[in-house]
């Protein structure tokens, strides 16, 4: 299992994983469906180019990538990225204010427990999983059972974002667990069965991560179109 990852030598490249283990192989059962983090990375960059890379619709280049289908966003906080997907997607957050204030917002979001529950929880039900700014929060055991607690409603073939912050934007957050780069990332993704189509660094190249906190770590993947 990978521990922390903390080597400045990632690049835009993908990188060799290592085997990861620890939940177990099924979707959690009914009313189990582990917590997702509201953590956003905070816009506290000074003026110029670090301002206006933080100020368009949030992973939009990103969510082109996995299609224009439905979006399960995992940890979907307020909805600004959920705001933007197509129709028919939905949001999960462990937050009940976060909820309402999708809600609030015209989006249809849930706290774990109540997706699970809902007309939405239908296997294969979306196009594709974004899961951004969340598995930095978790342990090993935490991030692979929260995604295959949920890839089960993506359908097969779907696409999979992962997304997690560079050093700035690790340094600016809440409590994180640990940084979680490509390496991880992409172990992370084989151990629960998606194909890696990509991994680079956005919205700049891998050295400004160190000081831009909007840099971040993206994964592409896929669903098996045979599960």
């Amino acid at each position: 299992m990978p521990g922390r990852t903390d080597s400045p030598a990632a690049t835009d490249r993908p990188e060799a994983a290592a085997s990861v283990t620890g939940a177990a192989r099924s979707p959690a059962a009914p009313g189990t469906a582990p917590h997702a983090s509201t953590a956003r990375l905070p816009a506290r960059e000074g003026p110029g180019i670090a301002r206006l890379l933080t100020t368009g619709p949030p992973y939009r280049g990103q969510l082109r990538r996995i299609g224009r289908g439905r979006v399960l966003d995992i940890g979907c906080g307020t909805g600004d990225t959920l705001a933007r997907c197509a129709p028919g997607s939905a949001g999960v957050d462990h937050d009940p204010r976060s909820v309402a204030r999708c809600r609030a917002r015209g989006l249809t979001a849930y706290t774990p427990d109540a997706f699970l529950a809902g007309p939405h929880a239908r296997p294969g039900g979306f196009d594709a999983l974004l899961c951004a700014q969340v598995l930095e929060h978790l342990d090993d055991e935490q991030v692979e059972g929260l995604l295959r607690a949920y890839l089960p409603y993506v359908r097969p073939g779907g696409g999979v974002l992962l997304i997690t912050p560079q050093e700035a934007g690790h340094r600016a957050e809440t409590a994180p667990v640990r940084f979680t780069d490509f390496t991880l990332l992409r172990c992370f993704a084989e151990s629960v069965g998606l194909a890696v189509r990509r991994t680079y660094s956005a919205p700049l190249p891998r050295p400004a991560g160190r000081f831009l906190g909007a840099n971040a770590f993206v994964l592409v993947g896929q669903v098996p179109r045979e599960r």
